[in-house]
């Protein structure tokens, strides 16, 4: 629906606001962050470096915003479009240690652009507050049943990353600029077409890139009890539809952005 953001307000949103101009006026969005516990910045970077390229597939999965002021975007998940106009938001590069981590963030900080490291808007980064990875790039799902497929399907990302770290196993290098691109496509689509599969690079249908995923995370999955959950949640995502296809069936059905988003509502409340 259209909407005329307020910014909050206090010394730093005022600051955002006078720093960032139109970015921060309509930066009215809603992301959902992952949190999984990790031993060691050493061992956060390492998985940081190995999920990389597996973030768009969650983007996708996730992807429900297709609505930007009472208009079809004709993205699945347009919340992430907007999100990206930050300095830094986005797929990085490889780190390859906690120490040229945190060096990039100070060195982020130190220009100026930023206020803090709490504006490090990577698609994933060491928690700030936490001792966890946080997997940023996800939209808030529409349905509950998606945010905990989500959920696990990042711990198994994260626990199988940090297995291949202390088995010896590089990360793939893949470039900063697939890396964007992969999400674009993910935002763009969602599930309804076609996905850059991470290890080929190439286009596949998500339901296959989907597998891929699961495929790669199985043994994780396995190890906590989570595989057959899992395997139930993403074959019911797939039948059903991610929140983007879900919203627009229903305005489709209803032709009404008002009674979509009364929708929208009462199936996240349950």
């Amino acid at each position: 629906l259209p909407v005329s953001p307020t910014i909050g307000t206090g010394e730093r949103y005022d600051w955002m606001a006078e720093r960032y101009g139109l970015t921060a006026q309509e930066q009215l969005t809603c992301g959902c962050h992952v949190h999984v516990s990790v031993e060691s910045d050493e061992e956060g970077v390492a998985v940081l470096d190995r999920i990389r390229g597996w973030l768009p597939v969650l983007l996708a999965l996730s992807a429900n915003s297709p609505f930007w002021q009472a208009q079809d975007t004709q993205y699945a998940s347009y919340r992430s479009r907007v999100w990206g106009r930050w300095p830094s938001a986005g797929p990085v590069g490889l780190h390859g240690s906690a120490e040229r981590y945190h060096e990039q963030v100070k060195a982020l900080v130190g220009t100026g652009v930023l206020k803090d490291a709490g504006m490090v808007y990577f698609d994933a980064r060491l928690s700030d507050t936490y001792p966890t990875v946080e997997v940023r790039i996800a939209d808030v799902c529409l349905d509950p049943a998606d945010t905990v497929l989500l959920a696990t399907l990042v711990r198994a990302l994260v626990e199988t990353a940090a297995r291949q770290w202390r088995a010896g196993e590089p990360p793939l290098d893949t470039e900063v600029a697939l890396l964007r691109v992969s999400s674009w496509q993910a935002a763009r689509s969602g599930l309804d077409d076609r996905l850059i599969h991470p290890r080929t690079l190439r286009p596949e249908p998500a339901a296959d890139v989907l597998q891929a995923l699961l495929a790669h995370v199985r043994e994780a999955l396995e190890d906590s009890g989570d595989l057959k959950a899992a395997e139930r949640a993403l074959a019911a995502l797939e039948r059903r539809g991610n929140g983007a296809r879900v919203q627009r069936e229903i305005l489709e059905r209803t032709g009404s952005l008002r009674d979509t988003v009364a929708e929208c509502v009462r199936i996240t409340g349950g």
